[in-house]
């Protein structure tokens, strides 16, 4: 069963319309094709329309819709051959970050990801792809594995942020965040980092300082959500008095587009109209393509090339125009 967005209602409605008719059908023999080809252009157009002028909040709605692909979906489709490799070799097992060597489209590659969950149960077990220290330190170990082998790194991130809890400021949070924020932006072998949800804080940049860093059209990547910005500018929490969460994602211009424009991101990648949770084999494609296009642009390069260059597109951000 479809779940719909708060601003997809009038699409929602027609649809309805359409499966009833489609029940109609089937039950009567009553032949109402011409209406269900009637409602569903008006339905298409709808949606043409809504997803062609999202606002920022509704981006973040978008980015967070729980039928989004997950890491688990593009493994399925976009891989072959995925080991996953498990443990930090120093505490336990952290499921919100996955990763392992798989073969992308004939080529090696180490992938590494945060996983939500797609049920209730799953989420839970991922812990809502919220990770943990060990998590961000298994990442770094599966970067030396790559680094060790020629590997080109994919990491797929999906997260509102790194794990808050008291265990995991117990056990080096920062400090494992930091360390892997350095490991790849010091790792000798081509790293492509893709933002396919939720961008969120350091617990995304731990797994996003690459040499190409894209977006799906319909992600957010962002250093605070837009709830948390609220609630520390106007006081306000979601659900609490006037939400002021849509004006913080305005304010701070979360989307793909604000990103590709402030030179933070390097490309864009196209989601189906309605977004990813729509078509999710046809965002997979896309995805690998324009995975499979960075890989082969950054493959050439040399360990202290591919190391320059990274440290180049990160000083570079926030200069553009000064002179």
């Amino acid at each position: 069963m479809r779940t719909y967005l708060d601003f997809e209602k009038p699409i929602a409605e027609l649809e309805g319309k359409i499966s009833d008719l489609r029940q109609m059908d089937g039950e009567t023999g009553v032949n109402v094709d011409e209406e269900i080809e009637k409602l569903q252009g008006k339905a298409d157009s709808l949606l043409s329309d809504a997803y062609s002028k999202l606002s920022r909040w509704q981006k973040t709605q978008v980015a967070r819709h729980g039928s989004r692909p997950h890491f688990a979906d593009y493994v399925a489709q976009l891989v072959d051959d995925f080991t996953p490799l498990a443990g930090d070799r120093a505490f336990g097992e952290d499921a919100a970050i996955l990763g392992g060597p798989a073969r992308l489209r004939g080529r090696s590659v180490m992938l590494i990801g945060h996983e939500k969950g797609a049920d209730t149960a799953g989420r839970v077990k991922h812990n809502f792809g919220m990770a943990r220290p060990e998590g961000y330190r298994k990442a770094m170990r599966l970067m030396d594995m790559a680094e060790r082998f020629n590997m080109p790194v994919v990491t797929l991130v999906d997260t509102p942020g790194a794990y808050p809890g008291r265990g995991a400021e117990e056990r080096g949070q920062a400090e494992a965040i930091a360390s892997c924020t350095e490991k790849c932006l010091g790792l000798g072998a081509p790293l492509i980092s893709v933002i396919v949800g939720e961008g969120g804080s350091g617990g995304a940049v731990a797994l996003a300082a690459a040499n190409k860093v894209l977006m799906l059209e319909h992600s957010v990547y962002s250093v605070i959500s837009p709830e948390g910005c609220a609630s520390i500018l106007w006081k306000d929490a979601a659900g609490k008095g006037e939400n002021k969460a849509p004006d913080a994602a305005e304010a701070m211009r979360i989307s793909a587009q604000d990103l590709l424009e402030l030179g933070v991101i390097d490309g864009v990648i196209a989601e189906p109209v309605g977004g990813a949770h729509r078509d999710a084999g046809l965002t997979i494609e896309r995805l690998g393509d324009a995975v499979e296009s960075a890989i082969r642009e950054l493959e050439h390069l040399s360990p202290d090339e591919l190391k320059q260059q990274r440290r180049n597109k990160f000083l570079s951000i926030g200069r553009v125009g000064l002179a």
